[in-house]
């Protein structure tokens, strides 16, 4: 019964890689490859580019958050202060030239770490995605 599950999660685990289909880790299970090793030579090579991407996005969607950071962080001046709280800093002190900068340059920014991520993800399409 347990062999039976394990394969049930692995088949769930597989098609939220987006690797159903491929065969590469059933294979390799027939091979007799152990989970591990099934992992770090067959999924993880095959999903790079979806971890490359979580961290693009991830990290894009880090440097315009505001609430997290000021609700944990706080604003530490020369310590917790990431672009969007300083560019909240000079509304707030009506500096709004300087703040009009900050968001260009952020929205800049964004638009070149999405455009990045676009491009991978056109140049490195996986093949059977669509």
């Amino acid at each position: 019964m347990g062999v039976g599950v394990h394969a049930a999660e692995e088949d769930v685990f597989i098609g939220a890689l987006g690797l159903d289909g491929l065969g590469g880790v059933k294979a390799a299970a027939c091979l007799g490859a152990s989970p591990l090793d099934r992992f770090f030579s067959v999924v993880l090579p095959m999903s790079k580019l979806g971890y490359l991407t979580a961290v693009v996005l991830g990290f894009a969607h880090t440097m315009g958050e505001f609430g997290v950071v000021l609700m944990i962080g706080g604003n530490i001046p020369g310590q917790t202060q990431v672009l969007s709280i300083a560019i909240y800093d000079h509304v707030e002190a009506l500096q709004y030239s300087e703040a009009h900068w900050l968001a260009g340059i952020l929205l800049l920014l964004s638009f070149l770490v999405l455009l990045a991520v676009y491009t991978l993800n056109r140049r490195f399409s996986v093949v059977g995605s669509g």
